[in-house]
């Protein structure tokens, strides 16, 4: 019964975010069917409002043009399923240059982004690497307005609590910069 329920609040999710917030609100968001993503073979839907967001940077070139960004999404989806063995793209949501949020699994199907935040967290990739620089600004203010938003639409708890992905792993995401900002934000916790 909850997968029927989860289907169906997946298919008009598009819909109710526009019915319960303005453009203004949340950011621009490319859907995974318009980038050219293939779609799963298998979707594990979880709970929500999730509790974690855990940012990465995806380590690619950047890109800021849609043709270039949803070559580079297919191709890390290709990665994702056919070398890491994921059932989909690992990351619930990947931020472009110019600000364009892209969907990866969305904000009500498990990723494979954070080992032990799958489940109860979203995660959000920059695309590029940002180990010696920022992203830009216009993907900083996408990442914040699609933080909002998921606080408004009941998909992250009021009081989500946000880390870097070296929070929770051995790993360098999301970059030593980029780490260093989200220090910075709302929610952030040093120790989840």
């Amino acid at each position: 019964m909850f997968k029927i329920i989860a289907k169906v609040l997946l298919t008009l999710m598009p819909l109710l975010a526009i019915a319960c917030s303005d453009e203004s609100d949340c950011p621009s968001i490319k859907l995974k069917t318009q980038w050219g993503g293939h779609p799963s073979p298998e979707i594990n839907y979880r709970p929500i409002p999730v509790k974690y967001v855990v940012i990465h940077h995806t380590v690619t070139p950047e890109c800021d043009t849609f043709p270039t960004c949803a070559e580079l999404l297919q191709n890390m989806q290709d990665y994702h399923t056919q070398t890491l063995k994921y059932d989909d793209i690992g990351y619930n949501f990947l931020i472009a240059s110019d600000g364009t949020v892209y969907e990866g699994t969305g904000w009500l199907i498990i990723g494979a982004h954070t080992y032990g935040y799958n489940t109860n967290g979203t995660g959000i990739a920059f695309i590029g690497d940002y180990t010696a620089k920022l992203p830009s600004a216009a993907a900083l203010t996408s990442a914040k307005k699609l933080l909002s938003c998921g606080v408004k639409m009941g998909n992250l708890q009021q009081n989500y609590e946000l880390l870097g992905g070296r929070q929770a792993f051995p790993t360098q995401s999301p970059g030593i910069t980029l780490y260093n900002e989200i220090q910075q934000w709302d929610h952030w916790v040093p120790n989840p």
